[in-house]
């Protein structure tokens, strides 16, 4: 049985990705970034890991993920988006927006491009400027798109020393997070329960497509989207209810899937199998979804990480038109089929799980226990 590697790192861990493989590549995982907050200094950190289960001549395991060189960063780091295999990007709760180059050659890390002022209140030099913390990050080579807690959103481009658009008052809510629907099209969460698209081909600056979850207004956390049907979102909240929109359809989530009433701080699709869904929590949660359909038997992940689960999700609109065989299985309508099997992952909980990333069979979590974790292979068995 596969197991999940800790490592203790001193620092509350916020935010943690992995490094992107080349296209075509054949390899596994083998680098991902961590960034940490509420330190007394914060440091954004590249790590390598290694092949787990081997011992080396001190009897230590050769798999121990490995430091491979850091920079301090100002602020707390609020997201951590890669670039590309050697750029990262990173948003501070300074406001600041910051674009790190890691050399693997000689394992350094330095600024290739930053925007200070990328998020403020007020204008820089006024006397009623302050930094408004930028609470998003979304790339997608050359551009790079910011949100901020203060309701700006910010469109760059890579080399360039100004943005290349900026919209203030975009929203009058606190923006939380944003992925990209299809370039040049956003989609944003806020702290009003809200997600708004915006799409820069457009020369207005008001948010459009508003869905939001009936009248309780709780905040959205996280979101992202289905890797091979654009339309397809999925959402975290402070309830710790897991929803699924359907953006092309009505203002309203197709399912609530209700787990835990602790924060849900993110969710991640698996790139390349998009049935199954990781989410972490605030009570110190990893967990696995498992939504498949095409599998006689459910593939479950490490079951010493917590019991596996199954449990009956709300359908809550009509896909009746759409064509079964494009479906998603996160989009099913039928409440008495839609079962979702779910695993815990790590061992127990204690404080709070802050971030996740998955990368093919790999996962990696970083926690405010100023720990660690990662597998290296996620499934058991190759899901086709």
């Amino acid at each position: 049985m596969e197991e999940i590697y800790a490592k203790f790192v001193s620092q509350k861990i916020r935010k943690t990705r992995w490094r992107p493989l080349p296209p075509g590549s054949l390899q596994t995982a083998e680098t991902f970034a961590t960034g940490s907050w509420d330190n007394e200094e914060n440091y954004v950190s590249p790590w390598s890991i290694g092949d787990f289960g081997n011992l080396d001549s001190d009897g230590g395991f050769e798999g121990d993920h490995q430091l491979l060189c850091d920079i301090r960063h100002h602020g707390d780091v609020m997201d951590l988006p890669s670039f590309d295999q050697e750029r990262i990007v990173t948003a501070s709760s300074t406001g600041c927006v910051t674009v790190f180059l890691h050399r693997p050659n000689n394992q350094t890390l330095s600024v290739n491009q930053q925007w200070t002022t990328a998020h403020y209140h007020a204008g820089p030099g006024t006397p009623s400027y302050s930094s408004a913390p930028c609470a998003g990050v979304v790339c997608n080579n050359p551009e790079i798109v910011t949100v901020g807690e203060h309701g700006r959103i910010n469109l760059f481009k890579a080399d360039h020393k100004e943005a290349t658009r900026t919209i203030d008052n975009a929203d009058s809510n606190t923006f939380h997070a944003v992925t990209f629907l299809q370039t040049p099209e956003i989609l944003t969460v806020n702290s009003t329960g809200q997600l708004k698209t915006l799409d820069f081909r457009q020369q207005g600056n008001e948010l459009s497509h508003i869905l939001s979850l009936t009248s309780d207004r709780v905040p959205l956390h996280c979101v992202d989207r289905h890797p091979n049907q654009q339309h397809v979102v999925a959402t975290g909240g402070q309830d710790g209810i897991l929803s699924i929109w359907d953006v092309r359809q009505g203002t309203m989530p197709v399912s609530l899937l209700k787990a835990r009433e602790a924060e849900m701080w993110e969710v991640h699709f698996h790139p390349s199998n998009p049935d199954h869904l990781f989410t972490c929590s605030e009570d110190g949660s990893l967990w696995h979804w498992d939504a498949s359909t095409d599998v006689p038997e459910k593939l479950s992940l490490f079951q010493q990480g917590g019991r596996s689960s199954t449990f009956l999700s709300q359908s809550i609109s009509n896909q009746a038109n759409v064509h079964q065989s494009v479906i998603s299985s996160w989009l099913t309508t039928d409440p008495a089929k839609d079962r979702i099997e779910i695993t815990g992952l790590l061992p127990s909980r204690s404080l709070s799980v802050n971030s996740l990333d998955v990368l093919d069979p790999c996962l990696v979590c970083g926690t405010d226990a100023e720990a660690i974790y990662v597998a290296r292979y996620l499934f058991f068995i190759e899901i086709l």
